[in-house]
């Protein structure tokens, strides 16, 4: 082997050997954090990381999943296309992929936590696969009949779509967050600040306000005032979201910790994540050996 096939090769196991090493690390994390993280119930829940358990509802309402148009509360879909290179040799080419960002309503019998599924690891119980010859599902009855699509050129697509449906169980962990009921913590000071730095954008309308001795400016005594009225104004509004019923919300961490939500229990999917860490630490260790096996035999 010459010096630029050997270097390429060593290259090569060694990212496979970082990269799938990597992948194990991140899997074990995942696994153990579903499994320490207690279950909580929405009414009850702390602030911050916390794990749930529940049915999903329809919420605002459900939606139309775009290739199948089942009636869905959440859905993710891919469109493959088949790339010929050569007489018998064919690959699927990702053309088109999307996921729905309306909120999830997950209910466990004590309340109702809305759930942004942005950035979340969704593991749905359905999944569906099939074949067409138009990009869009949809558009296969366009196609007027055998003899148009021979002399068209036949082109062959996979769809992928991914749903979950109201009514399914449905595991959520991730960062929880509590607006109004007076939950919520309330810093007065940046409170106070952020009013008088919007006030400060309509500088004219602040003037109206404050200025008693219409000179244009804002002295020392009239600035007290200022802040004092934001004080009160902040206070006034605290008091205000504090009545107003307590909304529960799941979200993605702002810290490393993983967001999953699955049609499937803890203990099934720490089970998938253990099993996909093996598999990581297995490639990592054989590539390692392999990269360790051509050293060893070309010096």
């Amino acid at each position: 082997m010459d010096n630029l096939g050997l270097s390429i090769t060593l290259g090569i196991t060694g990212i496979t050997s970082l990269a799938s090493g990597w992948w194990s690390i991140n899997n074990l994390k995942k696994a153990r954090y579903l499994l320490d993280t207690p279950t909580s119930k929405v009414r009850s829940a702390a602030q911050g990381y916390v794990e749930l358990y529940g049915v999903l509802k329809d919420g605002a309402g459900l939606l139309s999943a775009p290739l199948s148009a089942e009636k869905c509360v959440w859905w993710s879909f891919a469109i493959d296309e088949q790339i010929r290179s050569g007489k018998d040799n064919n690959r699927w080419q990702q053309v088109e992929k999307g996921s729905s960002g309306a909120l999830l309503c997950l209910n466990d019998g004590t309340g109702d936590c809305l759930i942004d599924p942005e950035g979340a690891h969704v593991i749905p119980m359905t999944k569906q696969v099939w074949y067409g010859t138009a990009r869009h599902p949809h558009k296969e009855q366009l196609r007027k009949n055998f003899l148009q699509t021979m002399l068209s050129g036949v082109k062959r697509y996979r769809y992928t779509e991914q749903r979950l449906h109201a009514n399914e169980p449905l595991y959520a962990i991730g960062d929880f967050v509590t607006r109004g009921g007076g939950q919520e913590a309330f810093d007065l000071a940046a409170s106070q600040g952020a009013l008088i730095r919007e006030w400060k954008r309509d500088y004219a309308g602040l003037l109206r306000r404050f200025d008693r001795d219409r000179n244009g400016q804002l002295d020392p005594q009239e600035w007290q005032s200022v802040r004092h009225s934001a004080k009160v104004e902040a206070q006034r509004l605290h008091r205000q979201r504090s009545a107003d019923p307590a909304e529960h919300y799941l979200r993605k961490p702002q810290e490393s910790q993983p967001f999953i939500l699955s049609s499937y229990g803890e203990d099934d999917i720490a089970k998938r994540f253990y099993r996909q860490a093996i598999l990581g630490a297995f490639i990592c260790i054989a590539s390692a050996l392999g990269a360790a096996y051509i050293i060893n035999t070309q010096f």
